[in-house]
């Protein structure tokens, strides 16, 4: 039986092994026992939020109609959202690890209620539990990368972190229509309980570092609520206009004043709050904000044409889900190749932020190519491998921008801001880009589970062509806003501020 002496010089090999063996550096095995460990937390994380893209007619005419479907996707990225900064601070203060090992829990549980739902909103309320624990995987994953790996070994490394969140992400739709060919969707949630005990296994085996007192801060659950208030009723505003309710209705005057005085109230509040909910003090640094809107327009576009695709390619085209899912496989190798390439040339270049006005802007010109040309296969495989290959070069710039301008100390807020972004924008392009399209649909198509019936003609596919042209248009203000973010040297780490200013 292993006595207290060599349990405490296991722990210490342990931590050993995870600290860079010189300043600003670390051994390769280093970084791959953190990446073993929280790549399953990232996969789980960003693989939900796509998943059901492609189970979605075969959802609808099981538990309903389809235009209500959106919310699968809308509620877990909300709960996410909301969840993101608490998780960033709760992390500062108590450890980042044991806050990981709480999400998991809570994703697990989310899963299980989905598996077993036997109504959409059912669905949707197992979906909104999961999202509580899937708000934590990435943020709490991406600050412990942070806090274990020094800032001139980020880019050397972050391209594997890249790969596996966008990977999932695109990936989930392909996984989503095969299992549904094969098998129940339910399998899709249920198959996450197995997934999340290994994950806390490896996870388990991290080194705890000491919490760090002077991170503890207040917490601000008014300005929780008051998001939620706003974030809520702006999505379900966007996602269910002309379609679920008129334009010119109480039902959207009431959703949309609830969305602007929630907006409001929350922006008077969070000016007042020593410790804000929304990390107000990190956006105000110079250079973030346009960084923000670069990550919102990559979110925006990335699961806009990942909702979008499988169900044009299924509705207008007549695939099948394994099929529809199988055509966002360029996409993943894109996105891929792009973050490879992007690694490479941020490492050698010794600065960040170059490539995203470039990648954001082919993305749009893809996406827009999309909308205007007429779509064969060879001919979609292409715009959507070049939109995978530009949106792969936004995401590793904009985590290690973002943790080089708040610091060692705040990397768990830094992480959590830009999940917040990618959410947020992840939730506005699949509500906004959605409800566009259900409500340029013929009228009553959406309805009862023979939905697919009258779905097809020029209609249908100009609908989903506007949509599209929507995506692009975002891509292009993303390049826009990419073109202000500071390009920093890697080493700007270093010399960054340890607290971000008003806290302590």
């Amino acid at each position: 039986m292993p006595t207290d002496a060599s349990m405490t010089e296991t722990a210490r090999r342990s931590r050993d092994a995870m600290a860079p063996a010189e300043p600003g550096v670390i051994s390769r095995d280093a970084f791959f026992a953190l990446f073993t460990a929280v790549m399953l937390p990232m996969f789980m994380a960003a693989v939900d939020q796509t998943l059901l893209a492609t189970a979605t007619p075969r959802i609808a005419r099981e538990l309903g109609g389809l235009s209500g479907t959106a919310w699968i996707a809308v509620g877990y990225l909300l709960a996410a959202t909301l969840m993101a900064p608490l998780y960033g601070r709760l992390g500062d203060r108590y450890g980042r690890r044991r806050l990981l090992q709480v999400a998991l829990g809570l994703f697990a549980l989310g899963s299980l209620a989905c598996g077993l739902a036997p109504t959409l909103g059912a669905l949707v309320a197992g979906r909104l539990l999961q999202g509580l624990g899937g708000g934590g995987l990435m943020v709490m994953s991406q600050a412990l990368i942070g806090e274990l790996v020094p800032p001139r070994d980020r880019p050397r490394f972050q391209g594997w972190f890249a790969i596996v969140f966008t990977a999932s992400s695109v990936g989930g739709p392909v996984i989503g229509g095969v299992v549904v060919n094969h098998a129940s969707w339910r399998w899709l949630f249920l198959v996450n309980l197995p997934l999340a005990a290994i994950a806390l296994w490896r996870t388990q085996r991290l080194p705890a570092p000491p919490r760090d007192h002077a991170a503890r801060r207040r917490m601000d659950p008014l300005g929780a609520l008051l998001f939620a208030l706003a974030a809520g009723a702006a999505l379900l505003w966007f996602s269910m206009v002309g379609h679920g309710f008129a334009l010119r209705s109480a039902t959207s005057a009431g959703l949309a004043a609830a969305a602007v005085v929630g907006a409001l109230l929350l922006a008077a509040q969070q000016r007042r709050h020593p410790a804000p909910f929304l990390p107000l003090d990190l956006v105000r640094l110079p250079g973030m904000a346009p960084v923000c809107v670069m990550v919102v327009a990559f979110a925006g576009t990335l699961f806009g044409l990942i909702f979008l695709l499988p169900i044009y390619l299924q509705l207008v085209q007549g695939r099948d889900a394994a099929s529809s899912g199988l055509q966002l496989l360029p996409l993943t190798g894109g996105i891929v190749v792009g973050s490879l390439v992007n690694g490479r040339l941020t490492a050698r270049w010794g600065v960040a932020n170059r490539l995203p006005p470039f990648g954001l802007g082919a993305a749009g010109a893809a996406v827009l190519a999309l909308a205007l040309l007429p779509g064969g296969p060879a001919l979609t495989t292409a715009l959507v491998a070049v939109c995978g290959l530009g949106l792969g070069t936004v995401m590793p710039n904009a985590q290690i921008t973002t943790q080089l301008l708040a610091g060692r100390r705040n990397l768990g807020t830094a992480s959590a801001l830009v999940s917040l972004v990618r959410s947020s924008g992840a939730s506005l392009g699949t509500a906004a880009f959605s409800g566009l399209v259900f409500a340029l649909l013929p009228a009553g198509a959406l309805q009862g589970r023979a939905l697919a019936a009258g779905l097809s003609g020029p209609a249908v596919a100009k609908a989903f062509h506007l949509a599209f042209a929507a995506v692009a248009l975002l891509a292009f203000a993303g390049a826009w806003a990419a073109t202000r973010v500071p390009t920093l040297a890697l080493d700007h780490g270093r010399d960054a501020p340890e607290t971000i200013a008003g806290e302590p």
